[in-house]
């Protein structure tokens, strides 16, 4: 049941026929696993925590740094040299206080990252680190658990959902193979903040669509966004039959 507070605080969202109090209690009982707590991560968090999603699993080792605050915005100037994990579970607390959150402040191996994917019903990966990413698909491929992928930088993003509970959804590894240890990163070659922000309320809004059940998830498709020309491009992605991870999970 939603309380007289909660029917208050999610009264706007509550109004739409898509949403509805059905939909509002499916989001206060979902569990979502966030995978880095940056420039992604922060508007993911944010918007997932306001919207009354019942447990929020935040994820990232790292350590704020002042080059982090132009992008990252669940956090702070005082907050610089805090876990981010920290940082955001107390930005997210002084948000909504009706969640619940859980830290993981420790990199994560293919152990760890296997009992967190287990434990929740969708993830957001948010990190710009390829190994992380290609460990966090496995994982929720064994799992069967949807995962929500976002990638930002310079000027461009780009965003999919992989779902293993869909018989003809790809895998992010279908998609970008073994990719390259060589990609850029932020820090290497740069990020305007606003792209980033851009690329996480979307993230937050496929995640909202598959945790209450409307509208169509980014399944078998790859949006690109163009932010210097403010254009947005679609293509399809087919799952590939011998892929080495997701290829014999549906035989």
């Amino acid at each position: 049941m939603l309380s007289d507070d909660e029917l208050l605080r999610y009264s706007r969202q509550i109004l739409l026929r898509q949403v509805d109090i059905e939909g509002q209690l499916k989001l206060k009982q979902s569990r979502v696993l966030i995978v880095g707590l940056g420039g992604l991560g922060s508007p993911v968090a944010l918007y997932l925590a306001a919207a009354g999603v019942g447990e929020l699993h935040l994820a990232d080792f790292d350590r704020l740094d002042l080059t982090n605050l132009q992008r990252q915005i669940a956090h702070d100037t005082a907050s610089v040299g805090l876990h981010k994990v920290d940082s955001a579970m107390s930005r997210l607390s002084a948000l909504n206080p009706l969640v619940k959150l859980v830290p993981h402040r420790a990199a994560m191996n293919v152990d760890t990252l296997e009992a967190a994917v287990s434990a929740i019903d969708l993830v957001l990966d948010c990190t710009d680190n390829f190994a992380v990413r290609e460990a966090v698909n496995a994982a929720c491929v064994a799992a069967k658990k949807p995962l929500v992928s976002g990638a930002a930088i310079r000027l461009e993003g780009q965003l999919s959902v992989f779902d293993p509970r869909v018989e003809t959804s790809p895998c992010y590894h279908c998609l970008y193979g073994h990719g390259s240890e060589a990609e850029l990163t932020c820090s290497e070659a740069g990020v305007l903040g606003p792209v980033v922000g851009m690329i996480g309320s979307l993230q937050a809004l496929e995640a909202i669509k598959l945790l209450v059940g409307f509208g169509e998830p980014l399944i078998g498709r790859l949006l690109l966004v163009d932010a210097l020309c403010s254009r947005f491009r679609e293509l399809k992605v087919k799952r590939d039959p011998a892929c080495t991870v997701c290829g014999h999970s549906r035989d």
